[in-house]
């Protein structure tokens, strides 16, 4: 071979390689997650820090589910259901795989949301899920029109009548459950005393119809009849409440909810583990989370995010939620399989009426 040809075999081999060593690094992350969990600035930011690029898909927890079913978990590098939709579809589709919790930084996460996320996706002994955001559903209040409403029965009081909004839904068929001294969550495993418990729910709420000004089918729906007087409280979430704190009003707001913690799984075929632990815990590093907290409106499980957070939304925080609220919150357990439906009849019934 001539040195002409030798150094051109060299050169070509060479790009050859650096081919290969930028298609290797040149990583991708497919995030499978809800809206504003993921702003354009920390997308930004990540890339810049670790040169992996995150593809989008926004979902929800029955598209989730729906997706990751379709193609036994192939698709998407890590998703983001609640916490009480991960044993009972693992156990229905094999969609997730378990967690190495050696490469997270779990110091970054809030112990006592930890064990709630970890007691509610463990299976066989090992963990699938990781907190991310968690939030509670209860009942709002405007204080200054409504002071002694503590509980979603008091909604159906006759002082409140044409005055009040809620969802024909599940969270408040459960609330309702627990207002009239039932347990929803302890009879999850007990089919009949559970249709006993929902069956009178449903009737309290399809008596309450009558106090109901409108249902609410989105967020501004509610806000825009608690800012306008129109309704004096409502069953909604807490970043209602936060919301309208933020605003002025003087809002109260449930202090035994319901809890929900929105996670971080794998599901089963994803191809890119790695990069989802570098996005778990870069979003988890309390300056980052932060900013998902003011985009999303939603409670991070990250420690000392909230002193990253505006000013006013840290009074709001501290207005809504006192430092021992977390303990009164009631997570949703697992859901068994069958047990929305026997709830959809029930709430499919009050509708109808």
């Amino acid at each position: 071979m001539t040195k002409a040809k030798h150094y051109l075999a060299s050169v070509l081999a060479g790009l050859v390689g650096l081919a290969a060593t930028a298609t290797a690094s040149a990583e991708t992350l497919r995030l499978l997650t809800w809206g504003n969990y993921a702003p354009p600035e920390l997308v930004k930011k990540f890339k810049q820090e670790t040169g992996i690029d995150v593809q989008i898909t926004l979902s929800n927890n029955e598209d989730i589910i729906s997706r990751l079913r379709a193609t036994g978990g192939a698709g998407f590098d890590l998703a983001q259901p609640s916490h009480d939709r991960i044993v009972g579809p693992q156990a229905d589709f094999r969609i997730y795989k378990p967690l190495d919790l050696s490469k997270v930084k779990l110091q970054q996460f809030t112990p006592s949301l930890l064990e709630a996320a970890k007691a509610s996706a463990t299976i066989a002994g090992k963990v699938y899920a990781l907190p991310f955001t968690w939030g509670t559903l209860g009942v709002l209040t405007n204080n200054a029109k409504a002071p002694n409403v503590s509980s979603i029965a008091d909604l159906c009081a006759d002082a409140h009548k044409g005055k009040v909004t809620m969802r024909i839904r599940r969270p408040a068929l459960i609330l309702m459950a627990f207002a009239n001294g039932d347990d929803p969550f302890a009879a999850y495993g007990e089919p009949d005393k559970y249709q006993g418990i929902i069956d009178r729910a449903g009737q309290k709420l399809a008596a309450c119809k009558a106090n109901v000004k409108a249902y609410w089918n989105n967020s501004d729906d509610l806000l825009n009849m608690m800012r306008s007087g129109e309704v004096v409280a409502a069953e909604g979430w807490d970043l209602h409440a936060i919301k309208l704190q933020e605003e002025g009003m003087d809002t109260g707001y449930d202090k035994n909810p319901l809890g929900w913690i929105d996670t971080f799984v794998l599901p089963a075929k994803g191809r890119a583990d790695e990069a989802a632990y570098k996005w778990v815990d870069f979003v988890m590093r309390p300056e980052n989370a932060a900013l998902i907290m003011q985009s999303s409106g939603n409670m991070t499980a990250s420690v000392g995010a909230q002193d990253f957070a505006s000013e006013k939304l840290r009074k709001s925080l501290e207005r809504i939620y006192s430092p021992q609220a977390i303990a009164h919150v009631r997570w949703f357990p697992p859901i068994p399989a069958g047990l929305e439906q026997r709830e959809g009849k029930i709430l499919d019934r009050i509708a109808a009426q």
